[in-house]
């Protein structure tokens, strides 16, 4: 096993590196703030066999879990996804891996909405064949916490005296995000998580170290394994697409002290300058009354301050889009938004230019029982304020969605969540610029997926209302099943159904009828008429 652990400490915060303590085989520290990413490299050999089994049908597979909680974000660590479960996948072209929803139903939840890859994931709506950073298949659920995960962890990976990794593994439940990582060509399983802050009710392992809201680190690898511990500050680089890193790291075992150390490398992802990351907070609301067609408003603070990022490259050209991930039990019409042409009237109107990407569960009139899907995601372009529009007042993008039909229930209503959308300004690089793999890389996030190789992400920050999830709650009118039960509903659509087809064919047959007898008395009136004729011409 491959572990790094890396500590960004506020820039207003100095660490002694004279605290951390190297002994021949160990390494501790106690009393750190920063934001911690721990990141976990295993071999096959090292796993059990129902991660194995699984992994060996795989050509990849991505899981990607974040908080429903907003939480600070620390550079590089700035890439950001909605609230919950993600999974991209390929499989192997011979094996049908009809083990990975169980899989996923034993560490995460019994309740996931998951069959099979076949019958539950997407395929991404690709724009371009060539972004191979797109997986396959995409799967969503909403999951509130990774306590499953935890308990699986203590209980089939860590070792029966393994008193630090049950420690460590029940950290996880106030992580921030959690990335787990497998490709077929590397045969190695990556599982990385991020705190944005310390726990601020856990004390760390360390002896006599018990200090809270702070990190207590110790790290005492057995002899197989590689630990490297750094404790980094990030700053922009000297180009527009750079991130510099500078701090101390240390190879515990091998290490007599910690060594300084200075790098920069490319990165996707990037926040904005301190002001515009202020100014460009947003806000995510449905308009009431929902009804069975609700409104989903993202709200900036200004028009004047939705402007483009100020440390974006000077030729660089750039778009504001959100990216919204969304349950079964919600869904857009693809029709109703612009695609290819634009549509002045509906971005004037919602401040939408078009529709890029839509993938997953199309069906407009299925409910929401019937259908197997997890849901859809779809990408947005969003409109920007003209020189016109350049106002004090919010600006507001309203996107037009859809209720499907719910099960019946006792009290005739059902509570559904969706997440909030992740918004970004998508910028092109500097002509040259080549992202390659570097220690903090982040990608197969679903909608990087839908961009060009040289695209760089500035991410702006929801802002929920203090303690307020990023989730939005609805309550949808369903059959109140204390009123009506599903059979007796079914009795009355049939016998209305029924009952309507015989008052149609009545009056169809009255009409056919009436029409019947008025041909037969105009035949009979020519008739005599016919027969007048005749006789009078006789006479």
């Amino acid at each position: 096993m491959r572990r790094r652990s890396t500590f960004i400490p506020p820039k207003e915060v100095d660490y002694d590196p004279s605290e951390i303590r190297i002994t021949e085989g160990s390494l501790s520290f106690a009393g750190l703030q920063a934001a911690r990413e721990e990141r976990l490299t295993f071999g096959l050999n090292e796993l059990p066999a129902e991660i194995v089994d699984v992994l060996q049908r795989s050509h990849e597979l991505h899981v990607r879990w974040a908080t429903e909680r907003a939480y600070d974000k620390s550079s590089p660590y700035l890439s950001s996804i909605s609230p919950g479960l993600h999974v991209s996948y390929t499989p192997l072209s011979d094996r049908n891996n009809d083990k990975l929803c169980p899989l996923l139903h034993r560490i995460f939840s019994e309740s996931l909405r998951c069959v099979s890859p076949e019958i539950s994931f997407s395929r991404p709506d690709i724009l371009s064949e060539r972004f191979a950073s797109a997986a396959a298949l995409q799967y969503y659920s909403l999951l509130p916490s990774l306590e499953k995960l935890v308990t699986w962890i203590q209980e089939h990976v860590c070792p029966p005296s393994g008193v630090g990794c049950r420690h460590n593994a029940a950290l996880l439940n106030s992580a921030s995000y959690v990335d787990i990582d497998y490709d077929s060509i590397s045969h190695a399983l990556t599982f990385a998580a991020f705190w944005s802050e310390p726990p601020t009710t856990t004390m760390g392992m360390v002896e006599g170290w018990q200090t809270y809201n702070n990190w207590n680190i110790l790290v005492d690898p057995s002899p197989s394994d590689r630990n490297e511990v750094g404790i980094l500050k990030a700053s922009p680089g000297s180009e527009a697409a750079q991130i510099e890193m500078e701090g101390i790291l240390t190879v515990v075992g091998e290490d007599n002290s910690p060594k300084p150390t200075r790098f920069f490398f490319p990165s996707r992802h990037h926040a904005l300058s301190t002001k515009q990351d202020h100014d460009q907070s947003y806000t995510v609301s449905f308009d009431e009354p929902t009804g069975l067609h609700p409104t989903m408003r993202i709200r900036f603070p200004a028009a004047t301050v939705l402007q483009e990022p100020a440390s974006k490259a000077a030729d660089s050209t750039c778009a504001l889009h959100a990216y919204l991930t969304l349950p079964s039990t919600i869904f857009a019409d693809e029709y109703a938004f612009p695609t290819t042409d634009i549509d002045p009237p509906f971005t004037e109107a919602h401040n939408i230019v078009s529709l890029r990407s839509l993938s997953g569960e199309r069906d407009l009139e299925a409910p929401d029982y019937v259908i197997h899907k997890w849901g859809s995601a779809m990408l947005l372009e969003l409109a920007t304020p003209t020189s016109a529009q350049q106002i004090d007042t919010s600006w507001d993008v309203t996107i037009p969605l859809h209720l499907r039909y719910l099960k019946p229930t006792s009290g005739g209503k059902q509570h559904i969540e969706i997440p909030w959308p992740v918004v970004f300004w998508a910028c092109t690089a500097d002509e040259g610029t080549k992202f390659t793999v570097n220690p903090f890389d982040r990608i197969n996030l679903a909608y990087d997926g839908l961009f060009g190789p040289r695209t760089m992400f500035y991410h702006l920050e929801p802002q929920p209302v203090a303690n307020q999830k990023m989730l939005e709650a609805i309550d949808v009118p369903v059959l109140d099943t204390n009123v009506m039960t599903s059979s007796m509903a079914e009795l009355l659509t049939l016998l209305l159904v029924t009952s309507g087809f015989l008052w149609v064919t009545w009056k169809v047959s009255r009409e056919i009828s009436w029409e019947w007898n008025w041909w037969s008395r105009t035949d009979a009136r020519k008739g005599k008429a016919v027969t007048a004729e005749e006789t009078k011409k006789s006479n």
